[in-house]
């Protein structure tokens, strides 16, 4: 019997170890053409699914929503149906002047200002990419002339918290390069679970920018911001052809 996942309802059937985590269901529409054989697999909550073949590797795509927690089932759920290897392709807000609109960042590691992931295990406990991922990233980027920032980020919980702007400007002083609110669970919990992750992030709020208006303007389709989707896409989709060619 196959072993279909309560949330994401997809199961060991699909034959497939890559996964691209986006957090928007509607992404899907735009990773879709750089595939082929491309088939909608289910849409469950946020988890909306589709799997396709990139240089003739299999990779499925999969919304996890917003946040740590829904993220982190997601993760679960793939690791249970034999996901090897997940890549999160999310936005983010910048926190420093020199990462720009449409920016990428190449995460090395993620402040766990989170609940989901603190719920597995202590704080202290880091939250890091799986090595040969995150150099299969560097690697990519690289190879397709796609500047990129590399180092940490913070994952938290909320845009709306009181004292929002002072938490910014912490963390900024401390040279984090921008906030997002999933990739400190998915790390923590795939190193957990045993499955290799790593996390591109497109920077869609400029450095002390307004949240709203810029989230509202990528939605819309502002260019740079969409550029830097296009540019995550391409590189975790060859990072992963790095990882099958044992490359990296």
């Amino acid at each position: 019997m196959p072993n279909v996942q309560p949330h994401i309802q997809l199961d060991d059937t699909l034959e497939v170890k890559y996964a691209l985590l986006p957090g928007d269901p509607a992404r899907l529409d735009r990773i879709s053409p750089f595939l082929e054989n491309v088939m909608e697999v289910k849409f469950n909550r946020e988890y909306r699914s589709l799997i396709g073949t990139y240089k003739g590797i299999k990779i499925l795509a999969i919304s996890t929503g917003i946040g740590g927690a829904s993220a982190g089932i997601a993760v679960e759920e793939l690791h249970n149906i034999g996901v090897e290897a997940l890549i999160r392709i999310g936005s983010c807000g910048s926190l420093q002047p020199k990462v720009k609109m449409g920016d990428i960042i190449l995460v090395s590691g993620a402040v766990r200002d989170d609940g989901a992931s603190k719920t597995y295990v202590d704080a202290m406990f880091p939250a890091v990419p799986d090595t040969d991922l995150l150099f299969a990233c560097v690697e990519s980027a690289k190879e397709k002339n796609i500047p990129f920032h590399t180092g940490i980020a913070r994952s938290h919980d909320s845009f709306y918290t009181d004292d929002e702007d002072a938490i910014d400007a912490f963390w900024s002083k401390k040279g984090v390069l921008g906030c997002d609110m999933e990739t400190a669970a998915i790390f923590t919990i795939g190193h957990l679970r045993g499955v290799k992750t790593a996390s591109i992030l497109n920077n869609v709020v400029e450095y002390q920018g307004d949240t709203l208006d810029s989230i509202v303007n990528y939605v819309d389709g502002e260019s740079l911001s969409m550029q830097g989707e296009k540019n995550e896409i391409l590189v975790a989709l060859e990072a992963f052809v790095k990882l099958e060619k044992g490359l990296s």
